[in-house]
């Protein structure tokens, strides 16, 4: 698979003289309910010739109008392109969302894109969408606007799990309460933890259960605790089977920041400057203070046996 191409901001896309099919949205995540809008792109510019993209925005809105507590972002940028071009997307269009943005009308909405998409063919949304200054667009006068303007719009209802619908504050909510299984249920994907295998303190390998150090720093932090995830990276040795601790490690350090230490259930492949990609399969328990570092084994030797019996190991 590869990377659709990526352009940061309207004004410095050059795409192909083709017909434009445009998905517009945050899409953090690039959950269930975002996929039906984006694949719906995806196969208008296939069935006419055209070209597929995503046009996102960043920061997100809350960054400039709640500075103080801005919504936390599940997938970081560069996570959210990836998964974007899974869906087979051509080009993404990271437009800054600055206070001249944000001030752009309803009205002219639709006539700011064209401009600088003038081949632009077909808008693709979710039935919730909202735009221009103060939200006060919606669907009914994007698809007033674009018959205005010759251009196609098309909404897609939103996906409902468990009788409701799927969402990233939902997924964000999950997250939080460490419920892997149900993010991924809502994600339609496994939760991932991305980055770079870093040089840690070796203190797992003296009490027998050495451990991967990730450089990751999420926006959005799961709930501290004892996970089963699988771990792959560029080398093929496939999904490897895992039981990782995200947290503050408060029994030998009390960090400032947290960390996520990965302990391979099988041969470990991977050493410091390894890509790995972490999938959280399932939270196993909480993190907490043990009375010592022989208390912390025979937890963790605990954790182990759980985590070897999630993925049925001997």
């Amino acid at each position: 698979m590869s990377l659709p191409a990526q352009f940061e901001g309207l004004d410095r896309v050059a795409l192909p003289a083709r017909p434009l099919f445009v998905a517009i949205g945050i899409f953090d995540g690039v959950h269930l309910g975002h996929r039906a809008v984006i694949e719906s792109a995806v196969q208008s510019a296939r069935h006419n010739g055209g070209v597929s993209v995503v046009l996102t925005f960043h920061p997100h809105p809350s960054v400039l109008f709640r500075a103080d507590n801005p919504t936390r972002m599940i997938l970081d940028m560069p996570s959210k392109v990836a998964r974007v071009g899974t869906l087979g997307v051509d080009a993404v269009v990271v437009q800054p969302f600055t206070r001249d943005f944000a001030a752009v009308s309803a009205e002219d909405f639709v006539p700011f894109i064209k401009r600088h998409l003038p081949r632009l063919a077909g808008i693709y949304v979710g039935e919730n969408f909202r735009f221009g200054q103060g939200r006060r667009g919606d669907v009914a006068m994007l698809v007033a606007e674009g018959r205005r303007h010759g251009i196609a719009v098309f909404s897609a209802p939103r996906v409902n799990l468990d009788g409701e619908p799927i969402s990233s504050t939902r997924i964000r909510e999950r997250i939080l309460a460490g419920d892997m299984k149900g993010a991924a249920a809502l994600l339609g994907y496994t939760y991932l933890a991305e980055g770079i295998v870093v040089h840690g303190k070796h203190l797992g390998r003296t009490i027998g259960f050495p451990t991967l150090n990730l450089g990751w720093s999420p926006d959005l932090r799961p709930l501290y605790g004892v996970y089963a995830v699988r771990v792959s990276g560029a080398k093929s040795y496939g999904l490897l089977p895992a039981v990782a601790n995200y947290g503050l490690r408060p029994t030998v350090e009390q960090a400032e920041e947290p960390r996520l230490e990965i302990h391979l259930l099988v041969a470990c492949p991977y050493a410091a400057g390894d890509p790995v990609s972490v999938e959280w399969v399932r939270f196993l328990r909480p993190e907490r203070k043990f009375g010592g570092i022989d208390e912390l084994k025979a937890q963790i030797a605990r954790d182990v046996a759980q985590a070897r019996e999630e993925f049925s190991l001997p």
